[in-house]
């Protein structure tokens, strides 16, 4: 009864933080372009509450930006996410980095591992070569990617925290690095207030549509609540699987880089 529980539990919190991917970076500007600071930067941590349907809080989570760190030449931010999740006596922990290049907001390089109690650690090293429109893994499995300024699940996150959001506006995205798992929809459907632990927050309502036949079975709906200000937080996270229903990762608290370092061109 365990296993099918624990495996759930981790596919449902997993997906939750990181389905709908997305993140930030700090750089330099390129020589002669205008530049407006980025919503995040390193040093930047969120914290989080994880609760899953009728159970209540099941866990906790973090996503921060770290770095800068060179990859193949390019200066890159670090997005981290780590979610850890118990239910009884089962404990399961993901955690994902994104090398993310935020002049372009790009990313050139993604890992995941995935351990689980009386399992082999699940893990995916991938390597993004933009210019080339091609991606490999660390078992020599290679793709072509459809774009060249491409994502994965988990700096998705952090390039939605870029946009304008316009109310009643939907979107369909080819951004993924991986063909198969395009296109994105996304759409704001509304706003709404939030009570967390980190505070009171005017959010912006995110519905977003995502391709993932191992985690879904097909599509999967993503909703995040993202603060209508200028760092777009993700102060809540909702994500829901049939019979144990909906996983919500709750803003607990927000610490702020020392600094507005990250740049992107206008």
């Amino acid at each position: 009864m365990a296993r099918p529980v624990r495996s759930i539990v981790l596919r449902c919190v997993w997906r939750t933080i990181v389905a709908a991917g997305l993140l930030g970076c700090v750089m330099l500007p390129r020589a002669g372009a205008q530049t407006t600071p980025l919503p995040f930067d390193i040093g930047e941590r969120l914290r989080y509450r994880v609760t899953l349907g009728r159970l209540g809080q099941v866990g906790e989570g973090e996503m921060s930006v770290d770095g800068p760190e060179a990859v193949r030449g390019t200066e890159t931010l670090i997005l981290r996410s780590q979610v850890s999740a118990r239910v009884g006596f089962v404990k399961t922990t993901e955690r994902a980095q994104s090398w993310i290049d935020p002049t372009r907001m790009t990313a050139l390089r993604y890992f995941k591992r995935t351990q689980r109690a009386l399992t082999r650690d699940d893990e995916q090293h991938v390597e993004l070569f933009p210019e080339q429109r091609r991606w490999e893994d660390q078992h020599g499995h290679s793709g072509e990617s459809p774009t060249s300024t491409p994502l994965d699940e988990l700096s998705f996150i952090y390039y939605l925290r870029t946009l304008p959001l316009d109310a009643d506006t939907t979107d369909s995205m080819v951004r993924h690095y991986d063909a198969a798992r395009n296109p994105i929809a996304v759409r704001v459907v509304g706003r709404d207030t939030l009570r967390t632990g980190a505070g009171t927050f005017a959010t912006i309502v995110v519905e977003m549509r995502v391709k993932d036949s191992r985690r879904y079975g097909g599509e999967g709906v993503i909703r995040l609540h993202l603060s209508d200000d200028t760092f777009r937080y993700p102060v809540r996270i909702e994500s829901s699987i049939p019979v144990l229903g909906a996983t919500v990762l709750t803003l607990e608290s927000v610490t702020r880089p020392p600094g507005r370092l990250a740049r992107r061109p206008e």
